[in-house]
Parts: C-alpha cells; structure tokens; sequence
C-alpha cells in the first residue's frame, strides 16, 4: 500500500484513554466503553511537514499513537473480520490543544487544526496486532512508549466496537489512543513517532512564523 499525499481518508476515528497510565497524568477516569472522537481529514500532514502551533491556544502537545489503516469495508463486524481488515500500521500524531481541550468541554477544536494529524507511510501489520509498540521521540529524546497489549480496548475489539456505530470503509483511519507521556511543543521541537516501521517526522513551528497570526493581527487592526 502506498500513501499518495493527495489522497486523505474518508474519516479518522480516534480512541481516547486506552492507555490506563495516560488517562491517569491527565487525571482522567479509563472509560467503560471506548471513548470516540474525530479528527478532520484536513488536519493530516505527512513525513517533513511542519506541526504549526495556533496562536490562539499556550499548550499543544504530542500524542503518538498506533495508526490502523481499514483495508474493507467494515459494518457491525466481529472481531475476527475486524483483524483480518487491518490493512496497515502507521505512526500517527494526534497533535491536541490541551488548554482548548479543556476549556471547550468537548474535543473538535483542540485535536482538528490544520497540521495536528502527522501520519508516516504505511508498515505491513504483524499478525499478532497487540505486539505492535509506539514510541514518540523529541529533540532525540524518549518522551513515549507504549504497546499494543497495554492498550484497556484491544484493536480488533475497537474496529468491531466503531463498526457499530459507523461503517468503517478501505482507506479509513482509526487512532487507537496514546501512552503516557505526552508533552508540550514549542517552535524548534522535532518530533518522530514510530510504529512499527513507520515513521512521522515534524519540525514544530510558531504561526507567527508561518504569517498568518500577522496579517490577522493586521486585518483586526492589533
């Protein structure tokens, strides 16, 4: 499977709190049922792209997490259809807003910028899915590790769980959730999460850098 840049996925459905240790740094209870959420297709950047910090929000954070690319169409399905369409693993960075996320009481605005999804090329999956590991790197430094059996929901359970409520269709993709770890960005960072083969890597800029916060400014007369 190949990854064509201008090709985006119908949806991106992402778990949140599958990793027990996370939802504890955030102070977080672990879900009973997995805890849905979506992310535009608008927000994915590829390996080399920048993450652009909005000048509207003081915390964004890295989330690295196992990507699943859906191979088939998948509609109320069971846990074993649900494996066997699993067509990719990818590094995926659900780039989040913590302070909007907070404040807005719901998560569509924190997690849907432009740039806050980076996603690597996609990796063969392995057959036992829970051995798949995520790591998050920034600056060269480990900030992130985490793997498939650490995960509250496992990943067939979760596709079988999503097709429930939506079809998931070839191309989609689902973000399985983040381990503990996730932290602040500022301009300067480099960022790689790697799953599995597959890797994401983002230089971190400032809006203001990239012009639009100044010609903002400019037109609200700031």
């Amino acid at each position: 499977m190949t990854v064509d840049r201008q090709t985006r996925p119908g949806k991106i459905v992402c778990v949140g709190r599958n990793y027990r240790a996370h939802a504890a740094e955030l102070g977080n209870e672990v879900p009973r049922e997995p805890l849905l959420f979506l992310k535009p297709p608008s927000s994915i950047i590829h390996d080399g792209d920048p993450i652009i910090l909005p000048g509207i929000s003081n915390q964004v954070e890295h989330e690295g997490e196992i990507g699943i690319v859906i191979g088939a169409r998948l509609k109320d399905a069971t846990e074993d259809e649900s494996r066997a369409a699993v067509a990719a693993v990818i590094a995926l960075n659900d780039v989040t807003a913590r302070d909007l996320q907070r404040s807005d009481g719901q998560w569509t605005r924190a997690k849907g910028f432009d740039t806050f999804c980076p996603v690597g090329p996609p990796a063969d999956p392995p057959s036992d899915l829970s051995t798949i590991t995520v790591t998050t790197h920034v600056n060269g430094a480990l900030r992130q590790s985490g793997r498939a059996s650490d995960m509250v929901f496992p990943i067939p359970f979760l596709l079988s769980y999503i097709s429930r409520i939506m079809t998931l269709e070839p191309g989609d993709y689902v973000a399985t959730g983040t381990p503990a770890g996730v932290g602040a960005l500022v301009p300067g960072d480099v960022v790689e999460v790697e799953v599995g083969g597959s890797v994401v890597r983002s230089n971190v800029r400032d809006e203001v850098r990239d012009g639009r916060k100044q010609r903002a400014e400019s037109r609200n007369g700031s």
